[in-house]
C-alpha cells in the first residue's frame, strides 16, 4: 500500500492527475495538507465586508496571499500579502492567477470561468457567498452561467444576483473557515 500512496503523492505534486480518477479528491486533499497553500484573491469585485474576515485568517494562519486586480485594492496590511496590479482587460487578473496557481492552492472569486480554470489545475475555489466549487459542481455552475449569458444576449431582461449582505458574509465566513480547518 505504501508504494501506491507514494505514487499518488508524486502524481499530485507533479500535477499529473486524471480528473476521472475516483480518488482525485483524496489526492487533492493530501496535496493541500502536504504543501503550504497560497491564497489568491480575485480582488476587482471583492466585497468590503469580507476583507476583515480574510485578513484575520491570513494573519492567524500565516497564509501567503496574492491580491490580484487591475486597480488598487487594499484588504489590509500584512507581511503575508502581496498586491499585484495587472493591466486593464477582461481576463488579465484571471490569467495572472492561473499562471501563478499551484496544485492545492485556494482562489477566492465570483468569476465562474476562472473557478473552472482553477479546478482544472487541481486547486480550490470559493466564491464570495461561500460556495466551494469542486470538480463535481463546477460544470453545473458554468452551464448555468453560460445559459444566463445567452438569455441576456438574446435581449431578454434578467435579474442579477441579490445584493451582497450580512447573510452572504456569514456563509462565506463559515465555508472559508471550514476549508481552512480541513487543511490544518
Amino acid at each position: 500500500m505504501y508504494p501506491y500512496f507514494k505514487k499518488s503523492i508524486i502524481a499530485v505534486l507533479s500535477n499529473k492527475i486524471d480528473k476521472n480518477d475516483t480518488i482525485h479528491q483524496i489526492k487533492l486533499l493530501w496535496s493541500t495538507k502536504l504543501m503550504n497553500i497560497t491564497l489568491y484573491i480575485d480582488a476587482d469585485a471583492f466585497p468590503n465586508l469580507l476583507k476583515p474576515i480574510v485578513l484575520r485568517a491570513i494573519e492567524k494562519l500565516k497564509i501567503k496571499t496574492f491580491v490580484i486586480s487591475n486597480k488598487k485594492v487594499n484588504i489590509g496590511k500584512s507581511e503575508f500579502i502581496s498586491y499585484v496590479i495587472v493591466e486593464a482587460g477582461a481576463d488579465e487578473a484571471d490569467n495572472r492567477i492561473v499562471e501563478l496557481l499551484n496544485v492545492g492552492d485556494l482562489v477566492i472569486t465570483a468569476d465562474i470561468p476562472l473557478a473552472n480554470r482553477v479546478i482544472e489545475k487541481n486547486a480550490h475555489a470559493i466564491d464570495h457567498r461561500g460556495e466551494l466549487y469542486t470538480i463535481d459542481n463546477i460544470k453545473h455552475y458554468l452551464a448555468m452561467r453560460n445559459l444566463m449569458q445567452e438569455i441576456r444576449d438574446s435581449g431578454e431582461p434578467t435579474k442579477g444576483p441579490a445584493a451582497f449582505g450580512p447573510k452572504d458574509t456569514q456563509n462565506f465566513a463559515n465555508s472559508f473557515n471550514k476549508f481552512l480547518q480541513s487543511i490544518n
